[in-house]
């Protein structure tokens, strides 16, 4: 199956998520999810990546079409990437099935 979509997920220390969806939107991506997170890590992480890991954190989920993904992660990347202040991590996954629930229209009154 030829996917058409693929979820972008970012990681990003609380507070850095507008400068993510920003940074997305400017690459082509017309919106996103915010998630409130926590996360954990050991101390060996940690002087892996010779970075101080924060507990708190949000999780962007963001849907784009198959052909902007990479340009999307590189866009979030630089903005909010290891290195940043965000110290966010971008990955995809592919979404081989999407469906979209639309209101009813209501009856017209006679």
């Amino acid at each position: 199956m030829d996917n058409q979509f693929e979820l972008v997920v970012c990681i990003v220390n609380a507070g850095f998520s507008q400068n993510v969806m920003e940074a997305a939107r400017a690459a082509g991506a017309q919106g996103g999810t915010i998630l409130r997170a926590r996360g954990s890590a050991n101390p060996e992480a940690e002087e892996f990546f010779n970075i101080s890991i924060q507990p708190d954190k949000e999780v962007l989920l963001i849907l784009v079409p198959k052909g902007i993904k990479d340009e999307v992660i590189r866009a979030v990347y630089k903005d909010a990437g290891l290195g940043q202040e965000a110290q966010g991590i971008a990955f995809s996954l592919p979404v081989n099935r999407t469906t979209t629930i639309m209101p009813k229209k209501e009856k017209e009154a006679a």
